[in-house]
Formats: structure tokens, C-alpha cells, sequence
């Protein structure tokens, strides 16, 4: 019998370290330096996702968006 879930990739620790350090990128995002943080988390959320990590590594990424759009909003508020 051949697996239907061969086109599946497993989720490996490469996914998921991606993923773990793309959340801690989205909240250093609002704190820090929301463009490159945001950035940043976006890019291992998608790295994440595509090694294996589906569900979390698309969160991770949308959670750096809304901690980067975060950011800028406070930096906006403490510049005026």
C-alpha cells in the first residue's frame, strides 16, 4: 500500500527552533526595532512553514506582522 501522506514533509527541529525564534522575534518587534524584528520573524515563520511546521510557523509569521505594525504604532505615539 503506498502512504497518501508521502508529499507531507515531517515537522523536524529545524521547523520548529524556526518557529520558536520567529515568536521571539515578533515580540522583540514591538519593543525593539520593529522593522527589522518584524522582518526577521516573518522570514523564519515562512522557513518555518515550508520545513514542516505548518500550523505554528504561518502563526509565528503573522504574529511578526502584527508585532512590527505594534512597534511602529508605539514609536510613532513616543516621537509626537
Amino acid at each position: 500500500m503506498a502512504d497518501m501522506h508521502a508529499t507531507a514533509r515531517p515537522r523536524s527541529s529545524a521547523a520548529r527552533i524556526c518557529t520558536i525564534v520567529a515568536f521571539v522575534f515578533a515580540v522583540l518587534a514591538i519593543f525593539v526595532s520593529p522593522l527589522i524584528f518584524g522582518l526577521l520573524g516573518v522570514i523564519l515563520g515562512i522557513v518555518g512553514a515550508v520545513l514542516g511546521d505548518k500550523p505554528l510557523g504561518w502563526y509565528a509569521a503573522i504574529a511578526s506582522v502584527v508585532g512590527a505594525v505594534i512597534g511602529a504604532v508605539l514609536v510613532a505615539a513616543l516621537l509626537n
